[in-house]
């Protein structure tokens, strides 16, 4: 014998449903990759140091700068060296 399922009864209310058939995918994709959807939330002491974004990604250029011309300097040891036993 089969059990029947009891329909739940919802908790939401009429306003909160949404009826899933008429959603569309990626309805809005277009527009966020437009506007660029890329959002960083500076801690406020950082933020005070800032005006605009445009000084942030300045900021951010020159120390990838730094950092790229740094890495290019140093370079690996290529020597090699004979092992001996303790």
């Amino acid at each position: 014998m089969k059990r029947k399922h009891e329909v739940s009864s919802d908790d939401l209310r009429p306003e909160y449903t949404f009826d899933y058939s008429k959603a569309v995918r990626g309805k809005y994709y277009r527009r966020l990759i437009s506007e660029g959807a890329n959002v960083v939330v500076l801690e406020p002491d950082v933020a005070k140091a800032f005006h605009d974004s445009q000084a942030v990604n300045d900021a951010l250029r020159s120390l990838l700068k730094v950092a790229q011309s740094s890495r290019l300097r140093t370079r690996s040891s290529r020597t090699v060296r004979k092992r001996t036993a303790a």
